[in-house]
């Protein structure tokens, strides 16, 4: 007997909703029928948001629905807050039919802990079209737009990384703000024009360090997440200080923008980014390293070929290019081979 599809999206209206709205898009073009949070007997129900799953599991359990979440980041061996979490998970494995995760060092930890084959590797897309390759006009466009000097050096960070929803004041560690922080006080030895722009919410943690260490930066909050694509244009780098992630979605946007990415080693940037081929991938969470590896970037005169590369692997990783993955993902379960 076929059974039908319901999503739960996530109601942040953030990176998870957003991956949620994509999925959406992907299941129409191949013709795979859901129901958006209006769930059916014998459907399988998707959470987008974990959290959401271990609270109603066993409710959509006892009327016969079969569950799939997302699991992007919560590694208890970095970040030890997320080891309640990953045991609620463990016993509640018997509602689980699939778990998808977006990077190789997640899908390893959920092969340890015994999930088996409902582990599916399915990684964080990107809408390429939202994020127009780099050229000098665009960049001198948007700085102008946006009261940037030409001449500045900079360097851009558009993730919540404060706890909660609010100022952000107290900051969310695994996002890595202090890490951060401390890299830019380094490379402000030697750029004199160092300017940071932020997006995203919660930022407050950050722009008071960067108001101690006398950087100028903007701070803009987009309702519009697609916005953000513009943002990218006035970069001169972009600088990933996390110690976990699911994506960021950031490796992809910033690869998709010809901007130089350097990261921490998280994530998909792990599985993604090649130094000197198509970004710069630190070895640590030192900040002496990235700030080393930020400057060697910057000083880096000519890197179209870097630029292209990245180009290039974004373009392998557009929700359009990941149809064939959710269509092995979803049919077999839903009768439809």
């Amino acid at each position: 007997m076929k059974k039908s599809l319901t999503i739960i999206p996530d109601q942040t209206n953030w990176v998870t909703s957003w991956e949620c709205s994509a999925l959406c898009e992907i299941l129409k073009k191949l013709n795979i029928s859901f129901n958006l949070s209006r769930f059916s007997f014998n459907s399988f129900v998707y959470f987008s948001d974990k959290y959401e799953f271990i609270k109603k599991s066993q409710i959509y359990s006892c009327l016969f629905n079969l569950a799939i979440c997302d699991y992007y980041h919560g590694d208890p061996t970095i970040s030890p807050e997320f080891a309640p979490l990953l045991i609620q998970l463990k016993r509640k494995q018997d509602y689980l039919t699939r778990v998808r995760v977006s990077h190789s060092g997640i899908h390893r930890l959920l092969l340890e802990e015994g999930f088996g084959d409902k582990v599916f590797r399915i990684p964080i897309g990107i809408e390429l079209d939202w994020f127009p390759f780099q050229t000098p006009q665009l960049k001198s466009e948007v700085r102008k737009e946006l009261g940037i000097p030409e001449s500045a050096v900079v360097i851009g960070s558009f993730q919540k990384d404060g706890n909660g929803w609010g100022e952000g004041m107290e900051p969310k560690l695994i996002k890595g703000p202090d890490l951060l922080l401390e890299a830019l006080a380094l490379l402000k030895r030697h750029f004199s024009e160092l300017f940071v722009l932020l997006t995203g919410p919660s930022r407050g943690y950050v722009k008071t360090g960067l108001e101690r260490l006398k950087i100028p930066y903007q701070h803009h909050f987009l309702q519009n997440y697609p916005e953000i694509g513009r943002y990218y244009q006035a970069l001169d780098a972009y600088l990933i200080t996390s110690r976990e992630e699911g994506g960021p979605k950031a490796v992809l946007e910033s690869m998709g923008s010809g901007v130089r990415l350097i990261s921490t080693p998280v994530g998909q940037a792990q599985d993604l980014i090649q130094t000197g081929i198509n970004g710069w991938l630190a070895r640590s969470h030192n900040p002496e390293e990235l700030s080393e590896l930020t400057l060697e970037a910057l000083q880096k005169t000519d890197v179209t070929t870097i630029s292209l590369n990245g180009r290039q692997t974004a373009e392998k990783n557009t929700y359009s290019n990941q149809q064939e993955l959710w269509s092995e993902f979803f049919r077999p379960l839903l009768g439809q081979d």
